[in-house]
């Protein structure tokens, strides 16, 4: 069944049957009401089952605007029109912690780990083909790890890690403590990430109706970045030096391509929020929506949110060609809607927008086949990179330096794309250079690299400008103990009966 076409919208597997041959969205029939005795039969049954777990994907904050709020917090961008609940985050203000924006990141992500615990109970009893009840194994070790990732990354450190829900525990209806700190997480994550990776197929392998289904380089990437942030440095070169060994994946010549919905599937593609305009109102990520001008000139619903700062205009140098793709300044010219305009704005807090998930935009009546007809869920044909190969290429460079190795193949191959000449022993300062200037505003996460490399005080403490050289946001208070981790929704602790902590400072 084709993850592109078939939706799922449901809001438990044990509540509603799908249909087995969806083409589409919306195609999907109740079929009464399946309980455990009768479900997880048939191969059929495996293949609902694994489907339920992307049924959040579609949702506003999950890829699209509520995880996006943690980047925010970067020196990179700002809340580009005033929102009290973005700029308490933003401002490391404890009044954000009930916020709609944030409030259902842990449930959401936990909700996709119960799924892919369910595949990953009931799946192994089915008589079925075994290769792909090992895809259908894989995909839900990975995706259940994914998730773990982001939850680890946002909530847990040496303190306190987040409740480890696994399939020997899922059905507890008591409440799960929090593990005793990240690195029981990473633990677990390691653990299902390699799974994955022996139970998934290449992505070469896969067949185009599968794409948006996980494959075994992805789970080699996000074991890599996962090393990172453990500060295993040995297991981060080992892994990224997979990806780019075997894993089958290459730099596109032009940078511009990248963020083109014709690459969804290119070489750089690793890992993605699978995006489509399809339906009434589309499915998948609305990235390119919220960071599109307020209002878009009259012409739809963009929203207006995390617009460049002058700080990320100022890092690329002048003759860097991703600036451009990047960042649309006040004077450039763009096409918009089948029109060239010159880009100015009557909204914009830094007179700067995003440009790298523009390219929807451009045609003359995109409204359909290229953007949602629902303005309020402004999803595309553009799959908005999540891990994309370049980074890849970044992770194993910063693993060499810490390591005392030599870069300079990595970020030479970085460097020569964006037009800039090679240089010869790079150090971490290129390094965070390079992650800065490739991967700005996308889930690379800048406010969680500045985190990591103990550099987001410092950063913070600093204001940001906008293109007439204003401040536009003052400089913040951060604290490297209490704010390198989000607090945890105040709905999770009240709903576990305290038996899950809050985060200490928040």
């Amino acid at each position: 069944m084709n993850i592109r076409n078939c939706y799922i919208l449901f809001t438990s597997l044990f509540m509603l049957a799908l249909s087995s041959g969806c083409t589409k969205q919306l195609d999907i029939t109740p079929q009464g009401e399946p309980s455990k005795g009768n479900f997880w039969q048939t191969p059929e049954d495996a293949l609902k089952g694994v489907n339920a777990i992307y049924r959040n994907f579609d949702g506003e904050e999950f890829y699209g605007r509520g995880f996006m709020w943690y980047m925010n917090a970067s020196d990179d961008m700002v809340t580009g029109r005033s929102n009290g609940q973005a700029d308490n985050l933003r401002n490391f203000n404890s009044a954000y912690v009930s916020g709609s924006y944030t409030r259902d990141q842990w449930s959401m992500r936990y909700a996709v780990i119960k799924a892919a615990n369910d595949v990953l109970m009931n799946i192994p009893g089915i008589t079925m083909d075994q290769s792909l009840k090992n895809r259908y194994l894989g995909e839900a070790n990975f995706l259940s790890g994914l998730m773990y990732f982001q939850l680890s990354y946002n909530y847990a450190d040496d303190r306190a890690g987040v409740p480890l829900v696994t399939p020997d525990n899922s059905n507890d209806p008591n409440p799960t403590p929090r593990a005793a700190n990240i690195a029981a997480n990473y633990t677990y994550i390691e653990s299902q990430l390699k799974k994955a990776a022996s139970q998934l197929p290449m992505f070469a392998a896969m067949a185009a109706a599968d794409y948006g289904r996980p494959h075994k380089t992805a789970a080699w990437a996000y074991l890599s970045k996962m090393y990172l942030y453990k500060k295993d440095y040995a297991n981060a070169e080992l892994y990224a030096d997979s990806v780019i060994r075997f894993g089958g994946r290459a730099l596109k010549t032009n940078y511009a391509d990248v963020f083109t919905a014709a690459e969804n599937w290119g070489t750089e593609y690793i890992w993605s929020a699978y995006s489509t305009p399809s339906g009434e109102g589309g499915w998948g990520s609305i990235l390119p929506g919220v960071m599109l001008e307020n209002k878009a000139w009259g012409l739809y619903n963009g929203w207006g949110y995390y617009t460049p700062t002058k700080e990320l205009y100022d890092a690329f140098d002048a003759a860097d060609k991703r600036r451009s793709v990047t960042i649309l300044k006040p004077g450039d010219t763009f096409t918009f809607f089948g029109a060239i305009r010159t880009y100015s704005s009557d909204n914009s807090l830094s007179g700067y927008q995003f440009n790298k998930y523009m390219d929807p935009f451009k045609y003359a009546s995109p409204v359909g086949t290229h953007i949602s007809p629902n303005g309020d869920h402004p999803t595309t044909d553009l799959n908005p990179p999540l891990l994309r190969y370049a980074e890849v290429l970044l992770i194993k460079a910063e693993a060499e330096l810490m390591q005392g190795k030599s870069a300079d193949t990595e970020i030479n191959q970085i460097r020569t794309r964006a037009g800039l000449a090679a240089i010869s022993g790079a150090t971490m300062t290129e390094l965070k250079k390079q992650r800065r200037c490739e991967l700005a505003g996308e889930w690379a996460d800048r406010h969680r690299d500045l985190v990591r490399w103990g550099d987001a005080q410092a950063a913070y403490a600093q204001p940001s400008h906008g293109a007439n050289g204003a401040v536009i946001w003052a400089a913040r208070n951060f604290n490297p103990v209490t704010n390198a981790v989000w607090a945890v929704p105040q709905k999770e602790i009240d709903n576990s009966g305290g038996i899950i902590k809050q985060n200490a400072g928040w």
